[in-house]
């Protein structure tokens, strides 16, 4: 059986795994000793296959803030295609209120961008290809063995100084069932507008339509409902779907159609802690899992890949050091920004479903409020946009 020694360890070549070799490897004295493991990405189904219409649009799209574009290109890891997010919509269905968020405010170009999952994950690997990461095709759980981190995987055993798990692993800790499904699709509008992304509160759960990167027409769907809900508008044809999903979102848009079939997610809530170990640290969806109302997830997770290559770049100079006082310093830092974002994703959902007519009027009036009040509408932004800073 063969063994291999790391500096460092990543268990789970998605997204944020991807993104933090990148960043570690910048810092490394040996880019070779990082090592990132994770299965190989199933092969893309041809284009059209399943999909009800409009063959090459891809269902799965990412809401990545400004902060998570900034830093993805100092990887060098930005996708080309991607949609700007310029001006951000909030109201609620049938109540009082509503709220816009504008770039210019913020004094940014933009609020964020809607990629394509693939997109994004082909231009990491790219990168990686480039960055002299050592990669491992294989799935395996970090197990703390004295002073080391040892991974076991069918064709031997990978041992590491610190192992970080990106795997999306469900954390153990706070858990919360939502009692909702998102459906996600995309449609095309009859009266687009180019920049305008929109979250619009309903009885059932939040509804959001975001710019495409594959078309000015087009829109990446996120509508949250019960469980019993989504099964029915799964099974619904097209047209009685296209019905529905206008009736709740208005005529903002124009007329909207879909063109790609329906996928259903159940939602949950899963935090757990970023050590799991004196030698493992959790990121990503291995540390959290959340509620898409904002589109904070990724976003999130890149956050605590941002962080922890800051705190672990000294360290990587001289890793012979015990790692303990670097990860100590990144799981302290982390706490504040971390929790207030989950918590934020937490309440607002719930908030704005509880079918309570007086908890829908204090929600009408506190988007009024945050639409009269500037500084009180930018603090909200500021957060959703970069994260707390510590």
């Amino acid at each position: 059986m063969d063994t291999s020694d790391f500096d460092v360890v990543i268990l789970g070549a998605g997204p944020a795994g991807s993104a933090l070799a990148l960043a570690l490897a910048r810092k490394a004295r040996d880019s070779a000793r990082i090592a990132l493991m994770g299965m190989p990405r199933p092969a893309a189904p041809p284009p059209g296959a399943g999909m009800a219409a409009s063959a090459g649009v891809d269902p799965r799209c990412l809401a990545l803030n400004h902060g998570s574009r900034v830093f993805l290109e100092t990887l060098g890891a930005w996708p080309v295609q991607a949609a700007d997010i310029r001006q951000v919509h909030v109201s609620q269905r049938h109540r009082l209120g509503r709220v816009i968020i504008d770039h210019r405010e913020l004094d940014v170009p933009r609020l964020g961008n809607v990629v394509r999952y693939d997109d994004l994950l082909d231009t990491l690997q790219a990168a990686l290809t480039r960055s002299g990461v050592t990669r491992i095709e294989a799935r395996a759980l970090p197990r703390l063995s004295g002073h080391c981190i040892e991974c076991h995987h069918e064709n031997g055993v990978v041992s590491a100084r610190l192992a970080v798990q990106s795997d999306g692993a469900r954390p153990t800790g706070v858990e919360r069932q939502y009692g909702q499904h998102a459906i996600l699709t995309n449609v095309r509008a009859s009266r687009p507008r180019p920049g305008w992304a929109y979250e619009r509160f309903t009885r059932t759960g939040p509804l959001a339509a975001l710019p495409h990167p594959q078309g000015d027409d087009l829109y990446s769907i996120v509508w949250c409902c019960s469980p019993e809900q989504a099964d029915t508008l799964r099974g619904l044809p097209r047209q009685e779907f296209d019905r529905r999903l206008q009736e709740q979102f208005g005529d903002r848009l124009g007329k909207l159609e879909s063109v790609t079939r329906v996928s259903v997610f159940p939602l949950a809530l899963h935090a757990g802690p970023t050590r799991i170990n004196p030698r493992c640290i959790a990121i990503g969806n291995a540390a959290q899992t959340l509620h898409p109302v904002a589109g904070q997830g990724l976003n999130l997770g890149l956050r605590d890949v941002a962080q922890l290559s800051h705190a672990l770049g000294p360290w990587l100079l001289h890793p012979d050091r015990d790692p303990e006082p670097f990860c100590k310093e990144f799981t302290g830092r982390r706490g504040p920004d971390r929790w207030l974002t989950i918590a934020i994703t937490d309440v607002l959902p719930r908030i704005f479903s509880t079918r309570n007519p007086l908890v829908e009027h204090a929600g009408g009036a506190a988007l009024l409020a945050m639409d009269l009040l500037p500084p009180l509408r930018n603090q909200l932004a500021r957060q959703l946009l970069e994260g707390l800073r510590t």
